[in-house]
């Protein structure tokens, strides 16, 4: 999408919601969360949105989610912070897939930063800068901080970002070389949160964890634009999603929403299935027990750390979309993940994040368990491009001065 300095977007956003009690706030103040302490959502005039922009005015707009820009509440394109952001890909897995084209990857790791997360900071960066905020503040696993550090930047704004001590050390340089300030923390996400929480008054830096501001989500709705979208305005049968957070699951959600209001899909959904690691599951646990909210996990422990998320403020808001969808939660191992990605890699030629590696090996746990059917399209989410990850070293030499046994090949 062309983005022409100093133009206003047709934006339509009526009001912010409390997604708990269902109370109103203005838009176009700063907000964090909801009085109850609980995430606010954005709420939009449908029936004006609807009069604005249709499936063909969308068809002839360049890639990326700006692309959606009726769907966003930034209101004037100099506010946009972009990076450049394309339309990610849908990559069949058709070797591994229990049926040709019926397993698909959403691969977000094409996304700037290398993952997911420059949705949803794209746009609170935005909102921040057209709020008038200069300093902004994050816990992070790793990705959403490189991408809160990069988008921050390009904007002109201080980025503060704390992460567990065990967090990879490629994403602790990326964020400190893109501009964020990054400090290793001995505790886990919700310790570092806490820290955030706790300096607003003494900083004067804005919270912008998962949920704890409204725009996040808003990013992060439109992969189920897009995904909409790229299937010819129809959605699949089954989303796996890794869930740490949530935000994604959350947006989503919300956007086949709005999307069946204005006529765009019908009343089918998706059955969403939020994946979560043995080690680190309180969604799982919460479903599995019929309740709403979801509890601290103590002791959260995997390798896939963008889904090591011991305690999230939407629990309930993910608990009621796996729910209302019909779909499930399902934890992994780290032993079954790290399993799925080497041979997702060695056989599909796809490097997965190790949370995208794990939505596969759900998946596979699904089918056997009679939860999924070869017939249902499934699409899972990549979230981060693999790259970024640890790999398996390699240790073969070869020494071109000494004669070569070409029996070994």
């Amino acid at each position: 999408m062309t983005i022409n300095s100093g133009q206003e977007f047709p934006t339509f956003v009526s009001h912010l919601e409390c997604s708990m009690s269902g109370e109103r706030f203005e838009p176009d103040t700063l907000h964090g969360l909801s009085p109850l302490g609980r995430p606010l959502l954005v709420r939009y005039d449908l029936e004006a949105l609807s009069k604005s922009v249709d499936k063909d005015m969308l068809a002839q707009r360049d890639g990326g989610f700006w692309r959606y820009r009726e769907f966003l509440p930034v209101r004037r394109t100099e506010n946009v912070v972009d990076l450049g952001e394309v339309t990610t890909p849908l990559v069949p897995l058709n070797r591994l897939g229990a049926k040709r084209d019926r397993v698909i990857v959403k691969d977000e790791g094409r996304l700037p930063t290398g993952s997911f997360k420059a949705r949803g900071l794209a746009l609170a960066v935005s909102m921040a800068k057209e709020l008038g905020l200069d300093h902004l503040a994050m816990p992070t696993n790793g990705n959403a901080g490189a991408a809160m550090a990069a988008y921050a930047s390009r904007a002109g704004m201080r980025a503060t970002i704390f992460c567990p001590e065990d967090t990879p050390d490629v994403n602790v340089r990326e964020i400190e070389l893109q501009g964020g300030t990054v400090y290793r923390v001995n505790g886990l996400i919700n310790d570092c949160g806490k820290i955030v929480g706790e300096g607003k008054e003494a900083t004067g830096w804005f919270d912008l964890s998962t949920l704890k501001e409204p725009y996040r989500i808003e990013g992060k709705k439109t992969m189920g634009i897009e995904l909409a979208e790229q299937l010819g305005w129809e959605v699949p049968d089954v989303i796996f999603y890794p869930t740490g957070g949530g935000t994604g699951l959350i947006g989503m959600w919300k956007a086949f929403d709005e999307l069946e209001r204005i006529g765009w899909i019908g009343s089918k959904r998706p059955r969403m299935v939020a994946v979560q690691a043995t080690g680190c599951a309180p969604i799982v646990r919460a479903w599995e027990a019929g309740e709403e909210h979801a509890p601290l996990w103590e002791n959260a422990h995997t390798f896939a750390a963008g889904i090591r998320v011991p305690v999230a403020v939407g629990d309930f808001l993910i608990i009621r979309a796996v729910r209302e969808s019909g779909g499930f939660a399902i934890a992994v191992d780290d032993d079954a993940i790290e399993e799925a990605r080497n041979r997702v890699s060695r056989e599909e030629g796809f490097l997965l994040c190790p949370e995208g590696a794990a939505t596969f090996t759900a998946y596979e746990q699904a089918l056997a368990s009679g939860q999924v059917s070869t017939d249902d399209q499934v699409v899972l989410y990549n979230c981060a491009t693999g790259l970024k990850y640890p790999m398996p070293p390699v240790a073969r030499d070869l020494d071109r001065h000494q004669p070569i046994d070409y029996s070994q090949f």
